[in-house]
């Protein structure tokens, strides 16, 4: 990144406008930080909530010009960012694009840039240039040192060191990609992990289990499954939908996560036990065999028995088949993916699940005795029963690319369990915070 003195980066500001289509949560949350900075900023959203976003945002947000639709924006601004839902950012650059200002700069915040990258190319202007972003990260955790995609797909270096610049007040960590490695990344880092926590949410639900609520789901492993799952049934469907359903990639991965789950399952209720554990022990050379001996785990037990839900104390861990936890190392291993490979660009909750995963995996006697309890232990078999099924339905929904079907089922869970939101964001926050400082302290001691 170029770095601009003093007096240059306060001209920069006095000329450049940042426009902002869609002012969302992630929208807000760039405006917000854009216009804290010092930058002039200005966004709209569906024109329907005009009037109620001008004056909520007169107060919150005093500084950045709230417009009735993208035709002001795209008129006024030098940087435009598209911040809207992955299955509308067709409709909507094809109603703005073409009234872009000529000689700004476009990008867009949607989770596939394959969509999104086609979508500019037919509808913006020639003399429009294209550096697209996505922050790798939700609305509601902190910007700094977390991932940032840049994507310079055709724009000159000015251009692209002027978005970069301008993005830096974020202090996000910037990786540059093309839009196919970043939909191959997001795919590997985000695809198989949010079908595994919706799966879990969609087993309980149908189970009418609030599992802090139940006895047998205690433990450290099991409070990290609770929390990140609550955590992503508190979000916006759309935000999962996108990923899961515009990206190829994305389909390969859920389907082959429904299969894994489905045959390891098979060999569970058949007690094709050295046949599981041969399977299980590959997938695990395959994944964590380059780490070493001398690794040192991200997390333990100890820590994340910190993070429980559960109103009652834990009576000692109970002992789990880990289906969840086994399918997803076992996806990994089928599609040749080493989720270290894309570290750099894994999300807050990304980190954690591989972080649990690789604890399983990694500590002396833990899978081995998981496996044991998979086949001989049948406490669990009807919730692993539940979550095959539900594993199932999420990669049927996805391939049929219905997003009003993916909304009614993630949405009919997120109702369930609504009433548990706050205080299971206020501890997921606490869990996040203390594991990125965990994962930092390691790479300052690496």
């Amino acid at each position: 990144m170029v770095v601009l003195s003093d007096v240059e980066m306060e001209k920069l500001k006095a000329t450049k406008t940042i426009g902002i289509i869609g002012l969302g949560d992630m929208g807000l949350l760039y405006a917000r930080r854009f216009s804290e900075a010092g930058w002039k900023v200005c966004g709209c959203d569906r024109e329907e909530r005009y009037i109620e976003l001008k004056e909520s945002m007169s107060s919150l947000l005093p500084d950045v010009e709230i417009f009735k639709n993208g035709f002001h924006v795209t008129r006024l601004a030098d940087y435009i960012i598209y911040s809207v839902e992955a299955e509308n950012i067709g409709k909507i650059v094809s109603m703005y694009g073409p009234s872009t200002k000529v000689g700004a700069i476009v990008g867009g915040q949607t989770s596939c840039k394959s969509s999104e990258i086609e979508a500019f190319e037919k509808y913006l202007p020639d003399d429009v240039e294209i550096v697209s972003v996505h922050s790798l990260h939700g609305p509601r955790v902190d910007t700094t040192g977390q991932p940032l995609v840049l994507i310079q797909h055709r724009a000159s270096d000015e251009s692209f060191n002027f978005v970069e610049t301008l993005m830096s007040c974020l202090h996000s960590k910037h990786v540059y990609l093309t839009y196919q490695e970043h939909d191959k990344i997001t795919a590997d880092t985000q695809a198989v992990t949010h079908a595994a926590f919706l799966s879990m949410g969609v087993a309980w639900h149908n189970s009418h289990q609030y599992p802090w609520e139940t006895p047998k789901w205690t433990g450290g492993i099991e409070n990290a499954k609770i929390n990140i799952s609550m955590r992503i049934f508190s979000n916006k469907w759309h935000v999962y939908a996108g990923l899961a359903i515009t990206n190829p990639s994305a389909h390969k991965q859920i389907t082959q996560y429904a299969k894994s789950t489905e045959e390891l399952f098979t060999l569970m209720i058949q007690r094709k036990k050295d046949e599981l554990m041969k399977r299980i022990l590959e997938a695990k050379e395959k994944v964590f065999g380059h780490l070493g001996k001398n690794h040192q785990l991200l997390l333990n037990d100890d820590l994340l028995q910190q993070y429980s839900l559960s109103k009652t104390p834990p009576g000692g861990n109970q002992r789990n088949s880990h289906l969840s936890l086994l399918a997803i190392v076992d996806s990994w291993s089928q599609l040749d993916i080493v989720p270290y490979d894309h570290i750099i660009c894994s999300t807050p909750l990304f980190r954690i699940f591989l972080g649990v995963s690789e604890y399983l995996f990694c500590t002396p006697g833990l899978l081995e005795d998981c496996i044991s309890v998979s086949v001989d232990d049948i406490t669990f078999r009807q919730d692993d029963l539940q979550f095959t099924m539900a594993a199932k339905e999420w990669s049927s929904t996805v391939s049929y690319g219905d997003f009003n079907l993916y909304r009614r089922k993630f949405e009919n869970t997120q109702n369930f369990f609504q009433h548990m939101f706050p205080e299971a964001t206020k501890m997921g926050n606490e869990m996040i915070k203390t594991i990125l400082q965990r994962v930092k302290d390691n790479e300052s001691q690496n």
